[in-house]
């Protein structure tokens, strides 16, 4: 799993590469939740993300709820079909705003 962070137009981008599992969601959780600060705008890009298990869920809720608790905003982009699908078949989906590319992500934020 590699975690990227950088600032792109005062929003937080965290880019994600691999798999988001039992054995890699508390690395990302470990450096996602603190960029959950008062007033973050969050972008996490997970166009290289091919799966992510329920741990990953897990840890996208409690972002989620870090975020929104501190009036935080946070947006995801670049779902695979795949974890598209076992979000909107679990209710995740509807907590979050979820954008097809950066571009669109960062819009979304501002």
């Amino acid at each position: 799993m590699d975690i990227n962070i950088r600032t792109v137009e005062q929003v937080t981008v965290a880019d994600l590469a691999g798999d988001v599992d039992a054995s890699t969601a508390s690395a990302v959780q470990e450096k996602v939740l603190p960029l959950a600060v008062p007033g973050s705008k969050i972008l996490l890009d997970m166009t290289k993300v091919p799966y992510m298990s329920s741990a990953g869920l897990r840890m996208l809720l409690s972002l989620y709820r870090q975020t929104t608790a501190k009036e935080g905003k946070l947006v995801l982009v670049g779902l695979s079909e795949e974890i598209q699908d076992t979000m909107t078949i679990t209710g995740f989906i509807d907590f979050f705003t979820t954008c097809k590319d950066l571009e669109s992500g960062i819009e979304a934020l501002k």
